[in-house]
């Protein structure tokens, strides 16, 4: 996703964290796993490893160690053991009827990574791309985990649409997702409209197409919905009652968030975007 080895291991630990977040739950213990050629110098590898060491310092978990083997392309990841007390257990599953749908990070980063490939994108606007994929979805799950959270999941290689499309078919509802309301990076969709979208996007739409009704969305909006991204933000069913609740705590966050959307009696297409 980037060059700086640092990022690489930040990005790549708060991704493996996310799936504990995304389930409620408080990470504990992390073992590395990672690959690495021998062409590389030993240093590129320890700064991977500390960027990695750091996000599980700010998750409040602790580093056991971990494997690493030889291989021809660097790899790095996290095996992450978490709790959550069973009574508060998130799943992708169970959205009810009227819930309100809300994502917690904005998405963009797929397709701006691939403008910094094609060399077209801005310091600036790969800063704003890696904080996204560095923040933790801790700071989500904590402004969230006080109300009634019917269903969750984390938005990552699937995009938006592929992760929605999971719960909703899961919890047998339709999900009507307002587009205008979707948090996008600002840059994503000038190079979206350039057409700079990510191989994975088209393989998410062949994916989930079939599944989803577009109501007068244009192109670009509906290129980014199957951005797939990396370590993206939560996508929570929350009660409606919680909406003035939502709307406080989303004020509370350091990254675009909104309310995108509602859960609906069972359609027959999964998603509409309207």
């Amino acid at each position: 996703m980037v060059d700086d080895p640092y990022d690489f291991g930040r990005i790549a630990a708060a991704n493996s964290l996310s799936d504990v977040y995304a389930m409620g739950g408080e990470p504990k213990l992390a073992l590395n796993i990672a690959a690495f050629p021998n062409c590389l110098p030993p240093e590129i590898l320890g700064e991977i490893l500390r960027g990695g060491a750091d996000k599980v310092k700010e998750a409040g978990a602790i580093l056991a160690g971990g494997h690493t083997i030889q291989d021809d392309e660097p790899k790095y990841g996290l095996s992450v053991t978490g709790f959550v007390h069973p009574d508060h257990l998130w799943k992708n599953t169970g959205a009810r009827t009227g819930d309100i749908l809300v994502l917690t990070k904005p998405l963009g980063t797929g397709v701006l990574t691939t403008a910094v490939k094609a060399g077209l994108a801005s310091e600036e606007e790969l800063l704003e791309a890696v904080t996204v994929m560095t923040t933790l979805n801790k700071y989500a799950r904590d402004a969230v985990r006080h109300l009634h959270v019917h269903a969750c999941t984390d938005i990552t290689g699937f995009g938006l649409a592929g992760h929605a499309l999971e719960m909703a078919k899961g919890s047998r509802k339709t999900f009507l997702l307002h587009t205008d309301a979707i948090p996008v990076l600002e840059a994503a969709k000038e190079y979206a409209a350039m057409g700079l979208i990510p191989a994975g996007a088209y393989r998410n739409r062949d994916f989930a197409g079939e599944h989803i009704q577009f109501q007068k969305t244009d192109m670009v909006m509906e290129d980014l919905v199957f951005d797939p991204q990396t370590s993206g933000g939560l996508l929570l069913a929350i009660s409606s009652r919680d909406r003035d609740e939502v709307l406080k705590v989303m004020d509370a966050l350091t990254l675009s968030s909104a309310i995108i959307g509602e859960v609906l009696d069972e359609e027959e297409k999964s998603l509409i975007f309207e």
